[in-house]
């Protein structure tokens, strides 16, 4: 047995495993670590959950968000997820909560700010990778390739109506593999108005979810290359609300190109478990 809490973030939701000494993960091999993570992110035969966040300290000390696709993948990046995070540590007393939190990933060291119930994460700058293509079905649309750490590819389509052509997002998109080898994060969007979009997201490793922090980021520095916006039109200083079917998250693109995330964190449940 060991302990796990349950969090989400705009409803995009998370097993998080304390794992300080490294016990809960015990030396596993890569496979077998791989299949706990399938059984506890299982809907029905575990507790559930679009990924798991491993806490464990990083070689410099800092906390390390170790995260875990529901498929049993690795990823480099969960925006959603070091929301939920930094609340934990705040939560447990393991950080002070009137600090800014560094938080290692695979994406490199994240800083977190938590003010109540907002939380905002300096997410870094983002890499426009330029045009690409996405198809669902019989429908294609252009897509801006956006990395924040994890790939996005990020189209812009009339409706996203599940009756319509997007549909229910229950497959897999259809991208290029020779520019996304590793899979990809597609995000498809539609403008309500200026400085505010609306999306829905089909996640490599865990299907549609309902919200992305990382694919919001991208969202909103493709809404911005779009629109013109910011300081000659290069998006630098411009701000988004991006709505997701899980909540609202706040996008802003800062002068210095760095993209600053704000939404919630929140631990719902916490207990023991065998799996």
């Amino acid at each position: 047995m060991y302990p796990f809490l349950k969090g989400h973030g705009t409803e995009n939701d998370f097993v998080l495993l304390p794992d300080h000494d490294g016990t809960v993960h015990g030396g596993l091999s890569p496979e077998a670590w791989s299949a706990r993570v399938r059984a506890v992110c299982d809907r029905r035969a575990g507790i559930g959950g679009d990924g798991v966040l491993r806490v464990v300290r990083g070689e410099d000390g800092h906390w390390f968000m170790d995260y875990w696709n529901a498929d049993g993948s690795v990823s480099e990046m969960c925006g959603n997820g070091i929301r939920v995070f930094a609340r934990h540590l705040v939560a447990e007393g393991l950080v002070p909560g009137d600090e800014p939190i560094p938080v290692q990933t695979r994406d490199g060291l994240k800083t977190i700010v938590v003010d109540g119930e907002d939380i905002t994460v300096d997410m870094g700058e983002p890499q426009v990778l330029g045009q690409t293509a996405v198809s669902i079905g019989r429908s294609t649309w252009a897509a801006t390739h956006v990395d924040m750490g994890n790939p996005h590819a990020v189209a812009f389509v009339e409706s996203l109506d599940p009756t319509g052509p997007v549909g229910s997002l229950l497959t897999s998109p259809e991208f290029d593999p020779a520019v996304y080898p590793h899979g990809v994060n597609v995000e498809l969007v539609v403008p309500l108005a200026p400085g505010h979009v609306a999306m829905r997201v089909h996640e490599r490793g865990s299907g549609e979810t309902r919200s992305c922090g990382t694919g919001a980021c991208a969202v909103a520095v493709a809404a911005a290359l779009r629109d013109g916006v910011g300081r000659d039109g290069t998006g630098l200083g411009s701000a988004y609300t991006v709505d997701l079917p899980g909540g609202t998250l706040r996008i802003e693109w800062t002068e210095a190109g760095r993209i600053l995330m704000t939404g919630p964190g929140v631990i719902v449940a916490r207990g023991e478990t065998g799996l």
